[in-house]
């Protein structure tokens, strides 16, 4: 299993990001270390970098944006997400997206 994500006994999914604000577009970067690295084209401003993370894996994982839970680092580079009702094998296969 990859560092970047765990997975609950309950099937909630953890993810350990590395995001990049402000870049010119918004997609999956590989891996940074013991996270995966998104890099996002909202800017670092009033939550809209949070919401735009939010909204891109929710949709890049076919879910509603309500099971897409922000956990930590609402002011980070470093974030952990919380998600619901996601296969785990997809969620593995963000990584080489």
């Amino acid at each position: 299993m990859a560092d970047w994500f765990r997975i609950a006994s309950d099937g909630r999914i953890t993810l350990t990001l590395h995001i990049q604000p402000g870049a010119k577009k918004t997609g999956f970067a590989g891996l940074h270390g013991d996270a995966l690295k998104i890099r996002l084209a909202a800017p670092p401003v009033d939550g809209k970098a949070n919401a735009a993370l939010i909204r891109f894996v929710a949709e890049t994982l076919s879910l509603p944006n309500a099971a897409v839970n922000l956990k930590s680092g609402h002011n980070s580079r470093r974030k952990v997400l919380e998600v619901s009702g996601a296969e785990a094998s997809v969620v593995a296969g963000l990584a080489a997206k």
